[in-house]
Order: C-alpha cells, then structure tokens, then sequence
C-alpha cells in the first residue's frame, strides 16, 4: 500500500494545477476570445483606426503628424523641417521630434516659463506669417502642443483660418476647401463635452483626394 503524499507536496500540487488551468484561461482563452470579439465588433478601433490612401495605410486618425516640406539636405540634422502649405497643420507637438508616438509627452513648462512665452510668440508671428492674417487672431491650439503631443484634432477656428492658404496652393476653389472643413467637422463628446474640432489627418486625407 502506497503513502500518501506529505501535505506539502499534495498543496503544492494543488497550487501547481489552479496555475496551469488559470494560465490557459486567462492568458489564451481570454485574449483569443477578446480579440475575436473587437475583430468581429470593432475591427477598426481594434487595428488602431488606420487611415488608408491609394490602397495603403498612410496613418492613424487617432495620432496626428507633420505635414512639412522635404528638408533640402535630410542628412543636416540642424536643418529645422518647414511646413507645406498645400496642407492643413497641426498644432505643434512636444513628442519627439514632433508627433511620435514612442515619446508621446508635453513640454511640461508652466504658465510662468520665459521659454514658453518666447515659443508662443514665435509660433504667432510665424502661423501669422504663414497663414496670412493679424498675429492677434491666431488661435490659441496653433501656439501650444497638446498634453500628448499626438493629438490629431485642432479647434474650427484653427482650420478655418487656414483655408485661403490651403485653397491658394493647390488652386481650388474656397469654397471647396471650406465646406471639406465642414464635413470634417466633429461634434463635441457626448453633445456637451469640449469643443468642436477638426481631425487634420482625416481632412487631409480627403484633401489629397480632391481633382
């Protein structure tokens, strides 16, 4: 007749199979179920809402980018990038180099900072500049990054501010770039929460598309 197992052992047993049964449920069972089911339900928001041009991804609408100008030397890493104005831009970005989404981050300098009042002048007389309007009516987004630094989204104002620029470059009618600001016009969350605001990557993707 065989001995039993010492208690120790018949615990540790015990412990070993609710490890095994629980390391099946909850680390392959689960994640496969979760993941057939947001392909099924939500396969867009699920692949991360790729925006595709031409039959390939050109990015995410939920991450924005810098629409600049080829650089004229890309090896000269001083050589700051200079934004086109056949597109709509963003507002700046303190992530990375500028919309990264490996270092997505804010410059996390305060009201008081000298160097951030020195950028926002800057950003104004040159958006002003570039846009061709009174540096007073520049609006606020177009000065300062978000708190990601990867938000696609600036305010109505921003994008309306920008029309005749964008209208002027690529010889369209105002009237055709404005109402593709008004199609790419995006509610306030839940009808009450934040601001109206304009997805520049969705807008210039449908930019891209217009003969």
């Amino acid at each position: 007749m065989s001995k039993p197992l010492p208690t120790i052992l018949r615990t540790h047993f015990t412990a070993l199979r609710a490890l095994l049964v629980l390391t099946v449920i909850l680390g392959v069972v689960y994640p496969l179920l979760i993941t057939g089911v947001s392909q099924v339900a939500f396969s867009d928001k699920a692949n991360g809402s790729p925006v595709t041009s031409g039959g390939r991804e050109v990015g995410s609408s939920l991450i924005g980018q810098s629409f600049n100008l080829p650089k004229t030397n890309p090896d000269d890493p001083k050589e700051e990038a200079q934004p086109d104005p056949k597109w709509f831009q963003p507002r700046p970005s303190a992530a990375g180099t500028g919309y990264d989404a490996s270092s997505s981050s804010a410059s996390n300098l305060g009201p008081n900072s000298e160097d951030l009042l020195k950028a926002v002048n800057d950003r104004r007389a040159a958006v002003a500049a570039f846009d061709g309007v009174d540096p007073a009516s520049v609006p606020a987004d177009a000065l300062t990054a978000s708190g990601s630094g990867l938000d696609p989204h600036i305010s109505v104002a921003y994008a309306k501010e920008q029309v005749e620029r964008v209208a002027k470059h690529r010889d369209l009618p105002v009237e055709t770039v404005g109402k593709l600001v008004e199609k790419y016009t995006e509610s306030r969350s839940l009808g009450f929460l934040g601001n109206e605001g304009v997805n520049v990557v969705l807008l210039n993707k449908a930019l891209s598309e217009q003969k």
